[in-house]
């Protein structure tokens, strides 16, 4: 039996998680981390704690398995994108935070470049809309600022990565300087047409070409750790996001997905061809397993189940996130109350950096419970929102929505989903995708799995949600909802 160990590295925790060569779960281990504000708008992660957290659940999980290094075939990473990381070469020491893919600190930089008329020639390039989320202006903030970096940078002291390079780099013990084709197409400094660093983009964010990692397919093999007691091949490397539309098996063009965590994630598969978005989506790179580039569709949602982390943490109105179903569900609607989460702005398909969260709709009869309802709506409403504009912009027509993360597991999220959808929306059962479609990958690369196919072969519906609500109803509350959006931007 050929065992595939899946680092899911995410925004608020690091996991671990064995699988199979059946794709099923054998064993799993997980160990959230701070979150860091420094100030409003800025979100930082210790890059040191998430790498210590990340290989305390690597052992853990092992053990967990009673598996040693040697039954081990292979490593695949998966990770939060566009988290920024610059690091010391000699030392491995970062020379400051991990600037999260949440922060908004360069909202100002990025509407300069835009008044300066760049942003049409960056999507060009990037297939991304020029927005603080993606990584480029991280790195330009953290050369700008700390003493010397820019410098250092140029004579190659420095090395800058997403989290996937940081974790390569660790497991390594600094010889793996490395990314994958779908982490470099977020960075905004890749052209993705032509899957290479771009000299111009460089130049434009004054960044030194000396400080990037090597990019290559996500199927491949990387290196080696040596960590866990024998070298196990690093063999699949991908971002979050395109590791579980490929752990969902979506392959082929018109096959979608979204991924409900601390963001939502909708990503619809438009195969070998860069399909360009009038209609506030990216394009971006999907998971690469050859030597043909492959594409997808995107819309992001910044604030998804986080916004039930600010229900537990904020509001003190659950003790854990998974009481909020039960909350919500014991009244029938939101009675009237809209809740826009936009703490961090609002993401696609909207790009309002800098829009604030708002509830609306407030009556004497509103009650904790009818703000808990609209906070999960909320969650579908703005994945509706993307999907409806993917529509717009589809190479093909979307029949069903497959889906999966922590909040998948919310019955009364996916039945809301599909009413406004009108598709069908199925889970999996396993939802870990983004693990999954790491573990794929790193199979893939190791020679686990001959071809996708066979990867696809292991993917199983739990369960099917079909549409119960009028069109017309739907459309009322997503009217409802885009008056509650246009209040806050």
């Amino acid at each position: 039996m050929a065992y595939l160990l899946a680092l899911d590295q995410g925004t608020s925790s690091s996991r671990s998680i064995i699988f199979d060569e059946q794709g099923q779960i054998i064993a799993s281990a997980q160990q959230e981390f701070r979150q860091l504000f420094p100030q409003p708008g800025w979100v930082e992660h210790d890059a040191i704690e998430i790498w210590q957290s990340q290989f305390a659940t690597c052992q853990q999980a092992m053990r967990n398995a009673a598996l040693q290094a040697n039954d081990i075939s292979a490593i695949g990473i998966t990770n939060q994108r566009e988290t920024t990381v610059l690091w010391d070469r000699k030392t491995g020491q970062p020379l400051y935070n991990a600037i999260v893919w949440q922060d908004r600190r360069t909202a100002a930089y990025c509407e300069e470049l835009r008044t300066q008329g760049y942003a049409e020639k960056i999507q060009a390039k990037t297939g991304l809309i020029l927005d603080p989320y993606f990584s480029a202006s991280k790195l330009k903030w953290l050369l700008d600022h700390i003493p010397g970096a820019r410098q250092r940078a140029a004579r190659g002291e420095l090395a800058f990565g997403t989290i996937d390079t940081w974790l390569a780099w660790q497991l390594s013990e600094g010889k793996l300087h490395v990314t994958d084709i779908t982490n470099a197409s977020r960075t905004m400094l890749l052209n993705i047409h032509q899957g290479q660093w771009d000299q111009e983009l460089l130049d434009l964010f004054d960044i030194p070409a000396a400080v990037l990692p090597d990019v290559s397919p996500s199927s491949h093999l990387f290196g080696h750790c040596a960590l866990l007691g024998s070298a196990i091949p690093i063999a699949g490397i991908a971002g979050d996001q395109q590791a579980a539309l490929f752990g969902q098996a979506c392959f082929t063009p018109g096959m979608a997905k979204n991924t409900y965590g601390t963001g939502c994630f909708m990503l619809m598969h438009t195969g070998a061809q860069v399909a360009t978005s009038h209609n506030g989506l990216i394009s971006t790179s999907a998971c690469q397993t050859g030597l043909t580039s492959q594409y997808a569709l995107e819309g992001s949602v910044f604030i998804g189940g986080a916004v039930v982390q600010w229900l537990r943490d904020g509001l003190q109105a659950i003790q854990h996130s998974t009481d909020v179903e039960q909350l919500a569900s014991s009244v029938p609607d939101s009675g009237g109350v809209v809740f826009v989460p936009s703490f961090t702005g609002l993401g696609a398909p909207y790009w309002v950096a800098d829009a604030k969260a708002a509830i609306v709709g407030l009556s004497r009869g509103s009650t904790v419970a009818h703000i808990a309802r609209a906070a999960l709506e909320s969650i579908a409403f703005q994945s509706t929102a993307v999907l409806l504009a993917m529509v717009k912009d589809a190479v093909s027509p979307i029949t069903e929505l497959r889906v999966d993360g922590g909040a998948a597991a919310n019955n009364l999220l996916l039945q809301f989903q599909a009413n406004l959808l009108g598709i069908p929306v199925i889970r999996p059962k396993v939802t870990e995708t983004t693990a999954l479609g790491a573990a794929f990958l790193a199979g893939l690369g190791a020679g686990i799995f001959a071809n996708q196919d066979e990867c696809a072969a292991t993917w199983k519906m739990d369960r099917q949600f079909i549409p119960t609500m009028s069109r017309t109803q739907a459309q009322s509350l997503m009217a409802e909802w885009e008056t509650a959006v246009n209040r806050v931007r």
